[in-house]
């Protein structure tokens, strides 16, 4: 499988891993050490360096009960950080469910556009569609970031998230958006609770059956502090852990905090189990 963005078709033969860059002062996983110019683009040249396939830039915190922020503000936070990171060498991500974000982004030479909202916004799907080549990833969720896990109610989780998915990528098809440029996210964590963010990996053949490459964020996320017991900074082990047993269940792109050791866990599963 390929991923086609703006600039850069992806090879999705070996697993690719997205890195994180939270330019948000409010969010849930580093506390915003990133949001600055500086330490944005330092932490986006650090994830390079670690070996991140891609970066994921987002300038407004999804975690629950998180306020939601107007375009400019989101648009002030990212757009210093973006204009750096699109000079970088890699597929750069922004992480958005704005309209007027998504455009300024592009405009910007962004390649990606990765949606918690699987752009359910007015005129997001014009936005992408408008943009010949730009990827996106759509994600499953219910309801706002605020309200969200109020709302984690499924009579069969993973056929719900599939179905859902299918129809948005379908949607998109219509729309002239090429299957190659559409990557799905089930949403780990994102109106779930961890008996459904496990249902989701343990199945995850079905939501691969679609046909469309499948990106997975376990990072850090609350279930994996429920299954260890540790609080959101001491996760990584389990994050890893989490990243490889999504890949060794098929999936082919993992968002990321740790770039590093995610890195060479995906070494070492590749020497073990697809050696050259």
């Amino acid at each position: 499988m390929w991923w086609q963005t703006s600039r850069y078709r992806i090879d999705l033969s070996v697993p690719r891993v997205m890195g994180i860059v939270n330019v948000t002062p409010d969010s849930f996983s580093d506390g915003g050490r990133f949001h600055e110019r500086a330490t944005g683009l330092a932490h986006c040249e650090a994830l390079i360096r670690e070996g991140a396939d891609i970066l994921d830039i987002g300038g407004e915190s999804t975690r629950p009960g998180a306020p939601t922020l107007t375009p400019q503000d989101e648009w002030a936070r990212l757009e210093p950080v973006l204009r750096d990171a699109v000079t970088l060498g890699v597929p750069i991500s922004v992480d958005t469910c704005k309209t007027e974000v998504m455009q300024r982004a592009l405009d910007l030479g962004v390649d990606i556009i990765n949606d918690v909202k699987a752009l359910g916004a007015p005129g997001a799907e014009d936005v992408v569609a408008s943009h010949a080549d730009c990827g996106v990833c759509l994600m499953h969720m219910q309801g706002e970031p605020a309200t969200m896990q109020s709302q984690a109610r499924y009579p069969d989780v993973v056929a719900s998230v599939a179905d859902f998915l299918a129809g948005r990528a379908q949607h998109l098809l219509e729309r002239g958006v090429h299957a190659e440029r559409i990557v799905l996210d089930p949403g780990i964590g994102f109106a779930k609770t961890p008996e459904h963010n496990l249902a989701l990996l343990r199945r995850q053949a079905e939501l691969l059956a679609l046909g469309y490459p499948v990106l997975i964020g376990w990072s850090r996320k609350s279930t994996l502090g429920v299954i260890t017991g540790k609080p959101v900074g001491e996760r990584l082990a389990a994050s890893v852990s989490a990243a490889l047993a999504g890949v060794s269940l098929g999936a082919h792109i993992v968002r990321v905090h740790d770039v590093a050791a995610t890195v060479d866990a995906l070494k070492v599963w590749r020497a073990v189990f697809h050696p050259a």
